[in-house]
């Protein structure tokens, strides 16, 4: 959530950053009831005033011997009216704070300008994409032909947008999971969590799913939980409401979790294979920071996220999101997507932000440098470090030979018994 302050004192400023991401609602209601805001303070200030003026003049009457009844009678009157209108002022900073939760967060300096996904520019790119002397399959073919990937029972059990793994396909997602948790703890010095799959709605609004995105989520309506869209949301609000050591900043998290996501907005889109479902694994990367540093441990956090592709021996770019194209709660993301032979395009795989103190603000995550220091909001910052079932489906299209096995990148073979190579599993 912005600073009410901030976009009260800066409004153009802040209004001119906004319209770079396109058209954003919420702003001109925040006008208008910040408006009514300084209307109710300004009659509040001017009755206080008259009021302490008419307790002076009582005194003052009374110290005199005078007869001070109709001076009392008009103080009397005035407390009431002060208390109605500061009823009305706690309406109208309640509505103030729910259009701000609806306004998206700032786009940094150094988000690029850009409507959508075509004006993301590349910033760099690792690995050749490789050369097939046959026509490379997709990776729901591939899956299907050698026995590990059953989508005609998975939607026979769930319905459509739901995996079914089997033999070494269940075995290549779990050695997945298990390399990207080792490597994230041992290597990159995360600290790894396991965390509840349903949450609150404090905590979803604080990592800001909610108001805005609640059509997305899978919600079990009777105890007002959700099923949590990405471990971010968790491991973000390990922390909300409370005030951080400075000193032991930055604090890294990571946790596996399956994720769960309606995907309301992509009707029709990737309706076969892996890329977009509604269950998917994913080990998510979190890190709460002091502001100063927060940029430093984002180009941090998309080297570890990288690292991952780049031991798999898997082809990808990293793309810097444009203003138009960024998340809601993000101030500048990193795009790393992954080649896919079948399709000939680079594919998103993880998506790595700085929020700065967006989400620390609307759940409360602050930090104090030393004892005495003032209580500061922290950044927070997230990634995919990868998402889990996109990762498989690379390596199935491409590992695939031209004999239909897949061959094991050599980094997962310890975590899969040594297996080289996936052939057709048994019926």
């Amino acid at each position: 959530m912005l600073d009410a302050r901030f976009v009260r004192d800066n409004l153009e400023a802040v209004r001119a950053r906004l319209d770079a991401r396109g058209p954003v609602a919420g702003l001109d209601g925040f006008v208008a009831a910040d408006g009514e805001r300084r209307r109710i303070l300004g009659e509040v200030e001017r009755l206080r005033q008259e009021l302490n003026a008419l307790s002076k003049r009582v005194g003052e009457t009374m110290a005199r011997g005078g007869d001070a009844a109709d001076l009392k009678a008009r103080a009397a009157g005035l407390g009431p009216r002060i208390q109605e209108l500061e009823g009305q002022l706690k309406k109208v900073e309640a509505q103030i704070e729910e259009l701000l939760l609806a306004v998206p967060n700032l786009p940094h300096a150094s988000v690029p300008a850009g409507r959508d996904s075509a004006d993301n520019p590349e910033v760099r790119r690792r690995g050749a994409p490789r050369q097939f002397g046959f026509p490379p399959r997709p990776h729901w073919e591939i899956g299907e032909a050698l026995g590990i990937l059953d989508l005609e029972r998975a939607a026979k059990i769930a319905g459509s947008r739901f995996p079914l793994l089997r033999g070494a396909g269940a075995l290549l997602e779990r050695a997945l999971i298990n390399f990207m948790l080792d490597l994230h703890t041992r290597a990159h010095g995360y600290l790894e969590w396991f965390p509840p799959l349903l949450v609150n709605r404090e905590s979803m609004v604080g990592t800001g799913q909610l108001p805005k995105f609640e059509g997305d989520q899978f919600r079990a309506a009777e105890d007002d939980l959700f099923l949590i869209p990405t471990a971010e949301v968790p491991l973000t609000n390990i922390h909300r409401g409370e005030i951080l050591d400075g000193a032991a900043l930055p604090l890294r998290y990571a946790a596996f979790t399956p994720c769960f996501r309606r995907e309301a907005g992509a009707h029709g889109k990737d309706t076969r294979g892996l890329i977009r479902q509604h269950q998917f694994n994913k080990v998510e990367l979190v890190k709460f920071t002091a502001p100063e540093r927060s940029y430093d441990e984002l180009e941090a956090l998309t080297a570890d996220a990288e690292e991952v592709l780049a031991r798999l021996g898997l082809p990808y770019r990293v793309v810097a999101l444009c203003a138009g194209d960024l998340g809601f709660s993000a101030a500048k993301t990193y795009d790393l997507e992954v080649w896919f032979p079948s399709q000939g395009v680079y594919r998103e795989i993880s998506s790595c932000s700085n929020f700065e103190a967006f989400q620390a603000r609307r759940a409360g995550i602050r930090f104090r440098r030393g004892p005495k220091g003032k209580a500061e909001f922290a950044h927070t910052l997230n990634g995919s470090g990868v998402a889990v079932g996109r990762a498989w489906a690379a390596i199935v299209e491409n590992g695939q030979e031209a004999d239909g096995s897949v061959t094991v990148p050599e980094v997962l073979r310890p975590y899969m018994g040594g297996l080289e190579r996936i052939t057709p599993q048994p019926a």
